[in-house]
C-alpha cells in the first residue's frame, strides 16, 4: 500500500472545484442558494456566541486577573488575522468545505484530508461539549421556574454522576431534524435564537455596568504577561466557530461578496460584545470571587447579576439565555460538520452517502442523520472533560492551514479572481500562523497527545479508504491511461 509524495500533494484545480459547485447548485438535486448577508452573519454569530462566554470568565480571570480583558483582545486578534485569510480564500474559492477545500486547492490531497479531520474534531467535540451543557442549564432553568430537575443519572455526563445524558442526545437529534428539513427554515429559527441570546448578554452588560468599580482593575496583571497569554488560550474557545460561515458557500447568494462580508461582520460583532461583557463583569465584582464561583459550579454571570440586583430573576434569565444559545450553537455547528463531509464525499474521500442531496428539501439528509447520531452518542455516553481543549487545537491547526493556503495560492494561481485580498501580504498570513501556533503551544500536554492520536487515525483512514476512492486520483489515472493508449496508437500508425 505505497503512497507517493505526488499523490499526497496532488491539488484540485480551482476551475474544477468552482465548476462542480456551480453545476450541482444549478441542478435539481443540488444545494439551494437561499441565504443572504443578514442570515449568514447571524449564522456566524450563532456559531461563535455559545456556552464559552457564559462560563469562561470563571476559569480565565483567576489566570489573568483584570487583564482578562486583554486576553479577549489577544484571542480576537488571532481570530481576526485568520479571518482576513479566510476573506481572501472565500472570495477566490466560493465552494462548500471551507478550510478543507482551500487546503485541497493549495497544499494537496493529503494535507486537505488531515485538515478535514481537524475540522471534524473541532465541530464534533464542540457540539458534544455544548450539548452536555444544554442539559445542565435546562435543569437550572426548570429548577428556578418549577422546582424540578431531571435525575443526575440521565441529565449529567458520564464521569460526573450521569449514566446517559438524555438532554444532550435530545438537543442533537432535534437540531438534526431541523437541518434535514431545510437550510432556509433552520436559518430563520437561528435568527430568532441569536436575537434572544444577544439580548440577554446586552442586558447583562447594561445591569453590570451600574455597579462598575474602577478599583477592581488596580492589580491589572497579577500573574504578569504569561498569565494573560495562558488566559488568551483559554478564552480562544469563545471565538471558535466563525469559520462555519465559509462552509455555507454553496447555499449563499453571491458568495464571493457575501462570505467575506459575513466573516468580518461576525468577528467584529462578537469581539465588541465579548470585551464589553468582560469589562462589565470585572468592573462589577472583585476578581477573587470568579474562581470560587466556578469551583462551586455557579453560573458566574448570573451570580454577578444576582449580587447587583439583589433578586433571583438573573438565574432564570441567564439559564434561559444559555438554553437558547446552546441550542443555536448545536444547530449551526452540526450544519458546518455536514458540509465538510459533503465536500469530502464529492471528492471521493468519504462514502457517497455523505453527498446525496434530497431533491425536495435540497439538504444532505443521510449525511445529517449520520452526523447527528454519531455526535449524539458521543454527547450522551462519553466523558468529555479531557476533550474540550481539542476543539481549540483543531481550530488553531485549521487556521494555520488557511494562512499557508493564502501564500501558496498567491504563487500557483496569481491570476485567480480575488474580490478581497489580505492586507500587508505576506506579513499577515505569517503572523496569523505564528500566533495560532503560539496559542496551541500553551495548551496542555494531554491535548497534544490526544490530537496526535487523532491524526494517526485520520492517516490510517486515508490509506484504507480515501486514497483508493479519491475522485481526483481516478481522473488522473484515467487521463494517464488515455494518454498511454493515444501514444500506443500513434506508434502503431
Amino acid at each position: 500500500m505505497r503512497v507517493t509524495a505526488r499523490q499526497l500533494c496532488r491539488r484540485k484545480p480551482l476551475e474544477s472545484m468552482i465548476g462542480e459547485a456551480e453545476g450541482e447548485a444549478s441542478g435539481p438535486g443540488g444545494l439551494r442558494r437561499s441565504m443572504g448577508l443578514t442570515q449568514l452573519t447571524l449564522l456566524g454569530i450563532s456559531s461563535v456566541v455559545g456556552t464559552g462566554i457564559f462560563f469562561v470568565l470563571g476559569t480565565a480571570v483567576p489566570k489573568a486577573g483584570p487583564g482578562v480583558v486583554l486576553s479577549f483582545v489577544i484571542a480576537a486578534a488571532v481570530a481576526g488575522l485568520a479571518a482576513l485569510c479566510y476573506v481572501e480564500l472565500a472570495g477566490a474559492i466560493p465552494v462548500a468545505g471551507s478550510t478543507y477545500s482551500y487546503t485541497y486547492a493549495s497544499l494537496g490531497e493529503g494535507a486537505a484530508y488531515l485538515v478535514a479531520w481537524c475540522l471534524i474534531l473541532e465541530y464534533g467535540v464542540a457540539v458534544s461539549t455544548v450539548a452536555v451543557s444544554w442539559g445542565q442549564y435546562l435543569n437550572e432553568l426548570t429548577d428556578a421556574l418549577f422546582g424540578f430537575t431531571l435525575p443526575d443519572a440521565i441529565s449529567q455526563p458520564p464521569g460526573a454522576g450521569g449514566v446517559v445524558n438524555i438532554p444532550a442526545l435530545v438537543v442533537v437529534l432535534l437540531c438534526s431534524l431541523l437541518l434535514a428539513r431545510g437550510t432556509r427554515e433552520s436559518a430563520r429559527l437561528n435568527a430568532v435564537m441569536v436575537c434572544v441570546k444577544l439580548s440577554v448578554l446586552v442586558l447583562f452588560v447594561a445591569v453590570a455596568f451600574t455597579a462598575f468599580r474602577a478599583s477592581h482593575f488596580a492589580d491589572f496583571a497579577p500573574h504578569g504577561a504569561s498569565g494573560i497569554g495562558v488566559a488568551a488560550s483559554a478564552v480562544f474557545f469563545s471565538y471558535v466557530g466563525f469559520d462555519t460561515v465559509a462552509t455555507a458557500s454553496e447555499e449563499v447568494r453571491n458568495p464571493r461578496r457575501t462570505i467575506p462580508l459575513a466573516l468580518l461582520l461576525t468577528l467584529g460583532a462578537v469581539t465588541v460584545l465579548y470585551i464589553l461583557v468582560s469589562l462589565a463583569a470585572v468592573g462589577a465584582q472583585p476578581t477573587g470571587r470568579f474562581g470560587a464561583q466556578a469551583d462551586a459550579g455557579e453560573a458566574v454571570l448570573a451570580e454577578i447579576l444576582r449580587d447587583v440586583t439583589g433578586a433571583g430573576w438573573p438565574v432564570v434569565l441567564l439559564s434561559a439565555g444559555a438554553v437558547v444559545s446552546i441550542f443555536s450553537v448545536v444547530l449551526v455547528t452540526l450544519y458546518g460538520q455536514t458540509r465538510i463531509l459533503f465536500s469530502m464525499a464529492r471528492d471521493g474521500l468519504v462514502p457517497e452517502i455523505f453527498r446525496r442531496v434530497d431533491r425536495k428539501r435540497h439538504t444532505p439528509v443521510g449525511n445529517t442523520w449520520i452526523v447527528g447520531a454519531g455526535v449524539g452518542a458521543l454527547a450522551a455516553l462519553v466523558p468529555l472533560q479531557y476533550l474540550a481543549d481539542l476543539t481549540s487545537m483543531g481550530t488553531l491547526v485549521a487556521f494555520v492551514a488557511v494562512a499557508a493556503a493564502v501564500v501558496v495560492l498567491r504563487r500557483i494561481a496569481p491570476d485567480a479572481p480575488r474580490p478581497y485580498k489580505v492586507p500587508l501580504y505576506p506579513v499577515v498570513p505569517i503572523v496569523s500562523a505564528a500566533s495560532c501556533l503560539y496559542l496551541a503551544w500553551l495548551l496542555p500536554g494531554i491535548t497534544w497527545a490526544l490530537f496526535g492520536g487523532w491524526l494517526v487515525l485520520a492517516a490510517a483512514l486515508y490509506l484504507v479508504f480515501g486514497r483508493r476512492h479519491s475522485a481526483l486520483r481516478e481522473r488522473a489515472v484515467a487521463h494517464e491511461h488515455a494518454a498511454a493508449e493515444a501514444s500506443t496508437t500513434a506508434a502503431q500508425a
